[in-house]
Protein backbone atom coordinates (compact mmCIF):
# COMPACT_ATOMS: atom_id res chain seq x y z
CA UNK A 1 0.00 0.00 0.00
CA UNK A 2 1.84 3.47 -0.70
CA UNK A 3 -0.11 6.39 1.32
CA UNK A 4 -0.23 9.47 -0.16
CA UNK A 5 -0.76 13.04 1.50
CA UNK A 6 -2.73 15.61 -0.56
CA UNK A 7 -4.96 14.76 -2.94
CA UNK A 8 -4.88 17.83 -5.34
CA UNK A 9 -3.79 17.58 -8.37
CA UNK A 10 0.07 16.54 -8.06
CA UNK A 11 -1.62 13.70 -6.16
CA UNK A 12 -4.34 12.13 -8.07
CA UNK A 13 -2.17 11.88 -11.02
CA UNK A 14 0.58 10.31 -8.71
CA UNK A 15 -1.96 8.32 -7.75
CA UNK A 16 -3.16 7.46 -11.35
CA UNK A 17 -0.27 6.70 -12.31
CA UNK A 18 1.02 4.62 -9.59
CA UNK A 19 -2.91 2.70 -9.91
CA UNK A 20 -1.99 1.76 -13.47
CA UNK A 21 1.19 -0.02 -12.37
CA UNK A 22 -0.43 -2.44 -10.25
CA UNK A 23 -0.02 -0.56 -6.75
CA UNK A 24 -2.40 -0.39 -4.29
CA UNK A 25 -2.94 3.83 -3.14
CA UNK A 26 -4.74 5.29 -0.24
CA UNK A 27 -4.81 9.51 -0.80
CA UNK A 28 -5.69 11.61 2.34
CA UNK A 29 -6.86 15.71 2.03
CA UNK A 30 -7.79 17.27 5.07
CA UNK A 31 -9.61 20.02 2.19
CA UNK A 32 -14.01 18.68 1.52
CA UNK A 33 -13.46 17.61 -2.18
CA UNK A 34 -11.42 17.49 -4.97
CA UNK A 35 -11.85 20.76 -6.23
CA UNK A 36 -11.53 22.85 -3.28
CA UNK A 37 -8.74 20.65 -2.04
CA UNK A 38 -6.67 21.62 -4.99
CA UNK A 39 -5.07 25.23 -5.65
CA UNK A 40 -5.21 24.03 -9.46
CA UNK A 41 -8.97 25.06 -9.16
CA UNK A 42 -8.02 28.40 -10.49
CA UNK A 43 -5.59 27.56 -13.01
CA UNK A 44 -6.13 28.25 -16.89
CA UNK A 45 -5.53 24.82 -17.59
CA UNK A 46 -3.46 25.05 -20.46
CA UNK A 47 -1.16 22.50 -21.95
CA UNK A 48 1.16 24.71 -24.24
CA UNK A 49 4.80 24.01 -23.43
CA UNK A 50 6.27 25.60 -26.94
CA UNK A 51 4.48 28.97 -25.98
CA UNK A 52 5.77 29.06 -22.17
CA UNK A 53 9.08 28.68 -23.32
CA UNK A 54 9.32 32.24 -23.68
CA UNK A 55 10.33 32.23 -19.55
CA UNK A 56 10.50 28.60 -19.06
CA UNK A 57 13.63 26.15 -19.35
CA UNK A 58 13.93 23.88 -22.48
CA UNK A 59 12.76 20.62 -19.60
CA UNK A 60 9.15 22.45 -19.38
CA UNK A 61 9.09 21.27 -22.84
CA UNK A 62 11.15 17.93 -22.64
CA UNK A 63 8.43 17.18 -19.64
CA UNK A 64 5.10 18.60 -20.79
CA UNK A 65 5.73 17.58 -24.75
CA UNK A 66 3.23 14.47 -23.51
CA UNK A 67 1.05 16.02 -21.68
CA UNK A 68 -1.67 16.87 -24.06
CA UNK A 69 -2.08 13.11 -25.07
CA UNK A 70 -2.06 11.95 -21.71
CA UNK A 71 -4.99 14.43 -20.43
CA UNK A 72 -6.88 12.98 -23.69
CA UNK A 73 -7.43 9.58 -21.80
CA UNK A 74 -8.52 11.29 -18.81
CA UNK A 75 -10.65 14.22 -19.82
CA UNK A 76 -11.75 16.31 -22.47
CA UNK A 77 -8.98 18.11 -24.32
CA UNK A 78 -9.63 21.31 -26.66
CA UNK A 79 -6.98 20.76 -29.51
CA UNK A 80 -7.54 24.29 -30.75
CA UNK A 81 -4.00 25.69 -30.50
CA UNK A 82 -2.55 28.93 -28.40
CA UNK A 83 -3.04 32.38 -29.92
CA UNK A 84 -0.58 35.74 -29.00
CA UNK A 85 -1.54 38.96 -30.03
CA UNK A 86 -0.48 42.14 -28.66
CA UNK A 87 -1.76 45.71 -29.36
CA UNK A 88 0.36 47.68 -31.51
CA UNK A 89 1.85 50.00 -29.20
CA UNK A 90 3.45 46.88 -27.57
CA UNK A 91 4.78 44.98 -30.57
CA UNK A 92 7.78 44.57 -29.29
CA UNK A 93 6.20 42.13 -26.85
CA UNK A 94 5.38 39.95 -29.92
CA UNK A 95 8.67 40.02 -31.26
CA UNK A 96 10.63 39.07 -28.28
CA UNK A 97 8.10 36.28 -27.76
CA UNK A 98 8.66 35.02 -31.41
CA UNK A 99 12.45 35.27 -30.43
CA UNK A 100 12.63 32.96 -27.72
CA UNK A 101 9.85 30.24 -28.52
CA UNK A 102 9.52 27.80 -31.53
CA UNK A 103 6.45 25.99 -32.52
CA UNK A 104 4.25 28.66 -33.62
CA UNK A 105 3.94 30.63 -36.80
CA UNK A 106 3.08 34.13 -37.84
CA UNK A 107 0.17 35.72 -38.58
CA UNK A 108 -1.40 39.01 -39.82
CA UNK A 109 -4.70 40.72 -39.53
CA UNK A 110 -6.47 38.13 -41.96
CA UNK A 111 -4.75 35.01 -40.24
CA UNK A 112 -6.32 36.22 -37.32
CA UNK A 113 -9.38 36.84 -38.21
CA UNK A 114 -9.43 33.60 -40.08
CA UNK A 115 -9.02 31.35 -36.86
CA UNK A 116 -10.95 33.93 -34.38
CA UNK A 117 -13.38 35.97 -36.70
CA UNK A 118 -14.89 38.13 -33.21
CA UNK A 119 -11.10 39.26 -33.29
CA UNK A 120 -11.09 40.55 -36.84
CA UNK A 121 -9.35 43.79 -37.13
CA UNK A 122 -8.71 43.68 -33.49
CA UNK A 123 -4.38 42.96 -34.32
CA UNK A 124 -2.62 42.89 -37.06
CA UNK A 125 -0.17 40.60 -36.15
CA UNK A 126 0.35 37.46 -33.87
CA UNK A 127 1.73 34.26 -33.38
CA UNK A 128 0.24 31.03 -33.32
CA UNK A 129 0.85 27.92 -31.45
CA UNK A 130 -0.66 24.90 -33.66
CA UNK A 131 0.09 22.29 -31.20
CA UNK A 132 -1.28 23.06 -27.91
CA UNK A 133 -4.52 22.89 -26.06
CA UNK A 134 -6.52 23.60 -23.20
CA UNK A 135 -8.44 21.83 -20.45
CA UNK A 136 -11.10 22.57 -17.57
CA UNK A 137 -9.19 22.03 -14.54
CA UNK A 138 -11.89 21.46 -12.24
CA UNK A 139 -13.49 19.00 -14.71
CA UNK A 140 -10.31 17.27 -15.26
CA UNK A 141 -10.05 17.18 -11.20
CA UNK A 142 -13.26 15.40 -11.04
CA UNK A 143 -12.40 12.97 -13.96
CA UNK A 144 -8.96 12.26 -12.45
CA UNK A 145 -11.15 11.06 -9.00
CA UNK A 146 -13.38 8.78 -10.79
CA UNK A 147 -10.97 6.99 -12.77
CA UNK A 148 -8.49 6.81 -9.30
CA UNK A 149 -11.42 5.39 -7.71
CA UNK A 150 -11.80 3.20 -10.99
CA UNK A 151 -8.92 1.59 -10.50
CA UNK A 152 -9.18 0.63 -6.55
CA UNK A 153 -7.93 3.88 -5.32
CA UNK A 154 -8.98 5.13 -1.87
CA UNK A 155 -9.79 8.42 -1.40
CA UNK A 156 -10.30 10.31 2.34
CA UNK A 157 -10.97 13.95 1.66
CA UNK A 158 -11.47 15.84 5.08
CA UNK A 159 -9.37 13.55 6.80
CA UNK A 160 -5.72 14.26 8.19
CA UNK A 161 -3.23 12.00 6.70
CA UNK A 162 -0.82 9.67 8.69
CA UNK A 163 2.40 11.39 10.33
CA UNK A 164 4.28 8.87 7.85
CA UNK A 165 3.49 8.74 4.04
CA UNK A 166 5.14 7.25 1.35
CA UNK A 167 4.78 10.68 -0.95
CA UNK A 168 3.77 13.68 -0.19
CA UNK A 169 1.68 16.40 -2.52
CA UNK A 170 0.95 19.16 -0.56
CA UNK A 171 2.11 22.06 -2.12
CA UNK A 172 2.99 24.95 0.35
CA UNK A 173 1.68 23.24 3.17
CA UNK A 174 4.95 20.62 2.48
CA UNK A 175 7.90 21.73 5.41
CA UNK A 176 11.01 21.66 2.61
CA UNK A 177 13.80 24.61 2.30
CA UNK A 178 13.54 26.79 -0.70
CA UNK A 179 9.94 26.77 -0.82
CA UNK A 180 7.97 30.07 -2.40
CA UNK A 181 4.69 30.85 -3.15
CA UNK A 182 3.55 32.47 -6.38
CA UNK A 183 0.16 34.33 -6.49
CA UNK A 184 -2.43 33.38 -9.13
CA UNK A 185 -5.23 35.43 -10.15
CA UNK A 186 -8.10 34.92 -12.61
CA UNK A 187 -11.63 36.25 -12.70
CA UNK A 188 -14.12 34.29 -14.59
CA UNK A 189 -16.79 36.09 -17.20
CA UNK A 190 -19.56 35.30 -18.62
CA UNK A 191 -19.53 36.96 -22.40
CA UNK A 192 -21.93 35.77 -24.75
CA UNK A 193 -21.67 38.12 -27.50
CA UNK A 194 -18.17 36.78 -28.15
CA UNK A 195 -17.55 33.30 -29.69
CA UNK A 196 -14.02 32.67 -29.08
CA UNK A 197 -12.76 28.97 -29.46
CA UNK A 198 -8.96 28.89 -27.89
CA UNK A 199 -6.61 30.42 -25.61
CA UNK A 200 -5.55 33.67 -26.44
CA UNK A 201 -2.78 35.39 -24.37
CA UNK A 202 -2.91 39.67 -24.91
CA UNK A 203 0.92 40.55 -24.43
CA UNK A 204 1.33 43.79 -22.59
CA UNK A 205 4.81 44.78 -20.31
CA UNK A 206 2.77 45.21 -16.68
CA UNK A 207 0.39 42.43 -17.25
CA UNK A 208 0.19 39.62 -19.33
CA UNK A 209 -2.72 38.37 -19.22
CA UNK A 210 -4.19 34.90 -21.04
CA UNK A 211 -7.72 33.74 -21.57
CA UNK A 212 -9.26 30.46 -22.09
CA UNK A 213 -13.04 29.71 -23.25
CA UNK A 214 -15.00 27.22 -20.89
CA UNK A 215 -17.55 27.01 -23.18
CA UNK A 216 -21.39 28.39 -23.38
CA UNK A 217 -19.86 32.16 -23.75
CA UNK A 218 -17.99 31.77 -20.53
CA UNK A 219 -13.92 32.68 -20.11
CA UNK A 220 -11.39 32.27 -17.35
CA UNK A 221 -8.83 35.04 -17.67
CA UNK A 222 -6.04 35.68 -15.08
CA UNK A 223 -2.66 36.77 -14.98
CA UNK A 224 0.56 34.91 -15.78
CA UNK A 225 2.91 35.44 -12.03
CA UNK A 226 2.69 37.57 -9.28
CA UNK A 227 5.40 37.25 -6.63
CA UNK A 228 3.62 37.64 -3.25
CA UNK A 229 2.49 35.31 -0.72
CA UNK A 230 -0.77 37.24 0.60
CA UNK A 231 -4.07 34.43 0.63
CA UNK A 232 -6.68 37.42 0.12
CA UNK A 233 -9.07 37.65 -2.73
CA UNK A 234 -7.99 40.02 -5.58
CA UNK A 235 -7.56 43.37 -4.85
CA UNK A 236 -9.37 45.84 -6.54
CA UNK A 237 -6.66 47.38 -8.57
CA UNK A 238 -5.10 43.65 -9.78
CA UNK A 239 -8.94 43.21 -11.11
CA UNK A 240 -9.07 46.49 -13.04
CA UNK A 241 -5.82 45.80 -14.71
CA UNK A 242 -7.23 41.72 -15.43
CA UNK A 243 -10.32 43.65 -17.10
CA UNK A 244 -9.10 46.59 -18.66
CA UNK A 245 -6.60 43.83 -20.37
CA UNK A 246 -10.03 42.06 -21.41
CA UNK A 247 -11.51 45.35 -22.84
CA UNK A 248 -8.30 45.76 -24.58
CA UNK A 249 -8.30 42.25 -25.88
CA UNK A 250 -12.70 42.96 -27.45
CA UNK A 251 -14.87 45.59 -26.25
CA UNK A 252 -17.15 43.22 -25.41
CA UNK A 253 -16.07 42.36 -22.31
CA UNK A 254 -17.09 45.46 -21.15
CA UNK A 255 -20.47 44.01 -20.68
CA UNK A 256 -18.95 40.53 -19.37
CA UNK A 257 -20.97 39.60 -16.31
CA UNK A 258 -18.14 38.66 -13.11
CA UNK A 259 -19.12 34.99 -12.05
CA UNK A 260 -16.37 34.27 -10.00
CA UNK A 261 -12.95 35.65 -8.71
CA UNK A 262 -10.24 33.53 -7.10
CA UNK A 263 -6.55 33.32 -5.73
CA UNK A 264 -4.39 31.10 -5.11
CA UNK A 265 -0.97 30.47 -4.33
CA UNK A 266 1.41 27.86 -6.07
CA UNK A 267 4.47 26.35 -4.83
CA UNK A 268 7.98 27.34 -6.70
CA UNK A 269 11.65 26.79 -6.01
CA UNK A 270 13.87 29.46 -7.04
CA UNK A 271 14.75 28.26 -10.77
CA UNK A 272 10.71 27.76 -11.18
CA UNK A 273 11.19 23.71 -12.09
CA UNK A 274 9.65 20.69 -10.42
CA UNK A 275 11.18 18.78 -7.65
CA UNK A 276 11.07 15.25 -6.67
CA UNK A 277 12.81 14.87 -3.14
CA UNK A 278 13.32 12.00 -0.60
CA UNK A 279 13.33 13.15 2.89
CA UNK A 280 13.01 10.97 6.06
CA UNK A 281 11.62 8.09 4.28
CA UNK A 282 9.16 10.23 2.14
CA UNK A 283 9.13 11.38 -1.28
CA UNK A 284 8.18 14.53 -2.09
CA UNK A 285 6.72 16.12 -5.25
CA UNK A 286 6.06 20.00 -5.52
CA UNK A 287 7.13 23.27 -7.10
CA UNK A 288 5.00 22.79 -9.71
CA UNK A 289 4.84 26.63 -10.22
CA UNK A 290 2.02 27.84 -13.14
CA UNK A 291 2.71 23.97 -15.03
CA UNK A 292 0.83 22.14 -13.04
CA UNK A 293 -1.57 20.23 -15.74
CA UNK A 294 1.24 20.64 -18.28
CA UNK A 295 4.28 18.78 -15.92
CA UNK A 296 2.43 16.67 -13.87
CA UNK A 297 2.03 14.06 -15.66
CA UNK A 298 6.03 13.10 -16.51
CA UNK A 299 6.70 14.41 -12.97
CA UNK A 300 4.28 11.41 -11.35
CA UNK A 301 6.07 8.84 -13.95
CA UNK A 302 9.24 9.58 -12.63
CA UNK A 303 7.50 9.36 -8.73
CA UNK A 304 6.18 6.13 -9.74
CA UNK A 305 10.05 4.95 -10.87
CA UNK A 306 11.05 6.28 -7.17
CA UNK A 307 8.62 4.21 -5.24
CA UNK A 308 8.13 0.94 -7.23
CA UNK A 309 11.06 0.65 -9.29
CA UNK A 310 10.93 -3.16 -9.14
CA UNK A 311 7.91 -3.14 -11.81
CA UNK A 312 9.06 0.09 -13.17
CA UNK A 313 12.21 -0.73 -14.70
CA UNK A 314 11.53 0.28 -18.22
CA UNK A 315 10.55 3.66 -17.19
CA UNK A 316 13.47 4.29 -14.71
CA UNK A 317 16.06 6.66 -15.43
CA UNK A 318 18.82 8.57 -12.89
CA UNK A 319 16.80 10.23 -10.26
CA UNK A 320 17.90 14.23 -10.57
CA UNK A 321 16.25 17.83 -10.06
CA UNK A 322 13.07 18.64 -12.28
CA UNK A 323 13.22 14.75 -13.49
CA UNK A 324 13.99 12.16 -10.84
CA UNK A 325 13.92 11.83 -7.14
CA UNK A 326 16.82 13.37 -5.07
CA UNK A 327 18.14 10.32 -2.99
CA UNK A 328 20.12 12.95 -0.57
CA UNK A 329 17.88 13.93 2.26
CA UNK A 330 16.81 17.60 2.39
CA UNK A 331 16.69 19.55 5.48
CA UNK A 332 13.71 20.87 6.96
CA UNK A 333 12.77 24.28 5.75
CA UNK A 334 13.50 26.63 8.59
Amino acid sequence: MITIAGAGLAGLVCALELLRRGAAVTLYDTGPDPVQSSVARFAGGMLAPWCERESAEQQVITLGASAINWWSEVTAVTRHGTLVVAPARDRAELTRLARRTTGHRQLGAGDIAALEPDLASRFSEGLFFADEAHLDPRKALCDLVRMVRDLGGDLCYATRAPDRVDLDCTGMAADLPHLRPVRGEMAILHCPELAIGRTVRLLHPRIPLYLVPRGDGVYMIGATMIESSSTRPPTVRSLCEMLSAAFTLHPAFAEASVIETGAGLRPAFPDNLPRILKQDGTVYLNGLYRHGFLLAPAMAARVADCLIPEISNEHHRECRTAGGCQRNPVRSAG
